[in-house]
């Protein structure tokens, strides 16, 4: 029916039924979105409530979004599913109009694959928090361990080193340090398993025998059968280790094993030039090698507990930023719906006044009152001139929340500026005179409806920022390779304790209900984007200056 063409102008299915429920009308974008449509009734068995209803008689047709569409004096609204090849989701509209229903199905797909990403976000919120507990309380076991090791009744110096430290370096090397003054070594050394029978050199004392640092030793079967066993090795040798120059004179080599329990990690060995016999110490020996293997293995897992804490918080960081980015491509998204809407609504009927304009202006030609000619005359003037600004606007409102930019584009950084000005002129008209300091800059590859939010950002909050009237200050500037853009006004200033948290998110100066804390957060990863640089410049009651700095060539 003619009368129904307009609704071939909605981006939304319409759909129109009279009141013997035949189908009278389907315009252009229900014809796209159900392209299987055959007839009422099998249209509504695959369109049922997105959210249970609970049926109250047996005919369960009359439980049907679009039955309860169709039986309803009221206007009537409802979320619904549509299986077809794969699951979409509307939220129906229904009026009535005479004798007919005019049914609005608006797409609303992606916003409720929207929140199903926010509730899985959510899960994975409370997954981490959880995961954050555990780790709580992994740091408390093992103080608990360290606190129970403390209670130790220690033997000697030693004991105390390594209950005093978790740094395995530094134990070690105070422990084979210690161990050589009382064994009067002149050599010493911590050497960890590396294979079978084979031992790497990591701590050395004296410090000028390091050049031994990392070389892989071994030793006879003899010697390597009594470290597995447990036990201290003392003897006079030659060879100090099987690769080893001998010496000139038999030394004292002593061989420490260091066992975790069953497991071998290493042996600490010491040389001496004193014949002495060990079996007084063999115990305090014994004790150490049990507290240096008990420390070996807690330093192993405190790394590995250090590991995961920077995991975690590299993870909460990952989120955070994640969080950021949902948000601000949410805003963009229904900025982007809302202008386009905004835009059509206002071309149609422009483009009936421009129309009408130009019929007119040659109207007026044909009219002999000279006086009444001239009065028309100016009106079409000032009624055109008042087109062409709606038009610009509309189209300065398209340019800005161009959302299909997945590409660097080439970009006027000026132009943009003058283009986020004529959006926020509303705001600036009456708070501020706005100088312009625009050098001539070269095109530069960049995201400009990108840069365009973090121009308008910065703008509106420098005229949030002046209390009575201002002056905005726009400079544009090369310097070293970088396109420079500052922003700079007279208004409050910001807190000198504040100026390092300004960029964090949900931190704000203003208001409830005036700012969210998101705007200099987005607008600095924006900035990170481009490879570039936002700081800025404040002083209480003197004014504010943010700066932006992208490099030229940030393609």
């Amino acid at each position: 029916m003619k009368k129904f063409e307009v609704f071939n102008n909605f981006n939304d299915p319409v759909l129109i039924i009279d009141g013997s429920k035949n189908v009278i009308y389907k315009n252009r974008a229900f014809e796209n979105h159900f392209s299987d449509f055959n007839c009422l009734q099998k249209f509504s068995h695959k369109i049922n409530f997105y959210v249970d209803v609970c049926a109250i008689s047996d005919d369960m047709s009359a439980y049907s979004p679009i039955s309860q569409a169709l039986i309803s004096d009221e206007p009537y609204t409802a979320i619904v599913n549509y299986r077809s090849v794969q699951m979409k989701y509307y939220n129906i509209s229904a009026f009535k109009r005479a004798k007919y229903s005019i049914l609005i199905f608006k797409d609303i797909t992606s916003d409720i694959a929207l929140e199903k990403y926010k509730d899985e976000n959510s899960r994975l919120t409370d997954k981490l928090k959880e995961v954050y507990k555990d780790y709580q309380n992994l740091l408390k076991t093992n103080q608990d361990n360290q606190n129970q090791a403390l209670k130790m009744i220690l033997i000697n110096k030693i004991s105390n080193i390594i209950r005093e430290s978790i740094d395995i370096s530094k134990v070690l090397t105070s422990a084979i340090g210690e161990l050589s003054s009382m064994l009067n070594a002149f050599k010493a050394y911590y050497a960890g398993l590396d294979g079978e029978n084979e031992f790497k050199i990591t701590e050395i004392y004296p410090k000028k025998n390091e050049n031994l640092t990392g070389k892989v030793i071994s030793y006879d079967e003899n010697t390597y059968s009594k470290i597995l066993k447990k036990e201290t090795v003392s003897s006079h040798c030659i060879k100090e280790y099987n690769e080893a120059k001998p010496f000139t004179l038999p030394v004292v080599r002593i061989i420490l094993p260091i066992y975790h329990l069953d497991n071998l990690l290493g042996i600490i060995v010491l040389l001496s030039r004193q014949k002495r016999d060990l079996s007084a110490e063999i115990n305090i020996l014994e004790s150490i090698s049990a507290q240096l293997g008990n420390a070996i293995i807690q330093a192993s897992l405190f790394q590995q507990i250090n590991e995961q804490k920077d995991e975690l918080q590299d993870t909460l960081k990952e989120l955070k930023e994640t969080q950021l980015q949902l948000i601000h491509s949410e805003k963009m998204a229904s900025l982007g719906q809302l202008v386009a809407g905004v835009a059509h609504e206002i071309n149609t009927p422009i483009g009936s006044i421009k129309s009408n304009n130009g019929i007119m202006t040659k109207l007026i030609k044909q009219i002999q009152d000279k006086d009444l000619a001239e009065m028309l005359t100016e009106t079409t003037r000032i009624d055109k001139l008042a087109i062409d600004r709606i038009s610009n606007l509309v189209v300065s409102l398209k340019k800005f929340v161009r959302l299909d930019e997945e590409e660097l584009q080439e970009a006027d950084i000026n132009k943009e500026l003058d283009l986020t000005l004529d959006l926020i002129y509303h705001e600036t008209k009456h708070k501020a005179e706005i100088v312009k300091n625009y050098a001539e800059l070269p095109m530069i590859k960049c995201y400009p409806n990108m840069l365009n939010q973090v121009f308008m950002n910065l703008l509106v909050n420098a005229c949030q920022a002046i209390t009575d009237k201002g002056v905005i200050t726009i400079t544009t500037e090369i310097q070293d390779d970088n396109l420079i853009v500052k922003i700079k006004d007279n208004g409050k200033g910001i807190k000198k304790e504040n100026l390092n948290k300004i960029f964090d998110a949900g931190f704000t100066t203003k208001s409830v209900g005036v700012g969210t804390g998101l705007g200099l957060a987005i607008s600095s990863k924006i900035i990170q984007k481009h490879n570039g640089k936002i700081s800025v410049n404040s002083e209480e009651n003197i004014g504010t200056e943010f700066i932006v700095a992208i490099p030229v060539g940030h393609a």
